[in-house]
């Protein structure tokens, strides 16, 4: 993989910021004065090339790369479950691999999504997710990423994240849009 393309926006780092390296996981600071690529900002975050590697940088960071950082997320008072399952869902689309420009739903990595509510109209989210593959090295990172989206949404406090590796994930499980971006319909 040659990190970037055409399409690639170039960057200099504003400030200090933290990154993930991709796949790897490790939590590193890149340096203000940093010049890379932007080469993904899918779901609020951004995936960039510096170096001759991939790290990922949280959308809460998006202006140490210039950008704007994404909006808070709406809720009326007194939404009902049904409302809030609908957010959980499109939090769940906001969410890639770093490597992939396929949101999770999309790729058939959600298998399940349940909501507990209390008395006090608080909620907890359970998600049963797997990876395209058990060896994947940004499976924390993207369970991270899960868990964090949906704590972003009034109301939910908690967020319970299930990697599970059964049934195991193939093509099948892609939707068709997924399959026709990556060529496979």
């Amino acid at each position: 993989m040659s990190g970037f393309s055409l399409s690639s926006e170039p960057f200099t780092l504003e400030r200090d910021c933290q990154a993930v390296m991709v796949p790897q996981g490790e939590t590193v600071t890149l340096p203000a004065g940093q010049i890379g690529y932007i080469t993904q900002a899918l779901g609020g975050s951004f995936t960039v090339y510096v170096e001759g590697n991939l790290f990922r940088i949280a959308g809460g960071d998006a202006d140490a790369l210039g950008k704007e950082p994404p909006r808070p997320i709406e809720l009326e008072d007194g939404a009902s479950d049904d409302e809030v399952e609908k957010l959980v869902w499109q939090q769940l689309r906001t969410c890639f691999d770093p490597e992939i420009p396929i949101n999770v739903v999309e790729l058939g990595l959600v298998y399940d999504v349940s909501l507990e509510s209390s008395d006090e109209g608080v909620r907890k989210a359970y998600v049963k997710m797997t990876l395209t593959a058990p060896g994947c090295g940004m499976g924390d990172i993207l369970v991270d990423d899960v868990r964090t989206k949906l704590e972003l949404i009034p109301t939910v406090a908690e967020a319970d994240v299930d990697l599970v590796f059964d049934p195991p994930w193939n093509h099948s499980m892609m939707s068709d849009a997924a399959k026709l971006e990556t060529g496979m319909l």
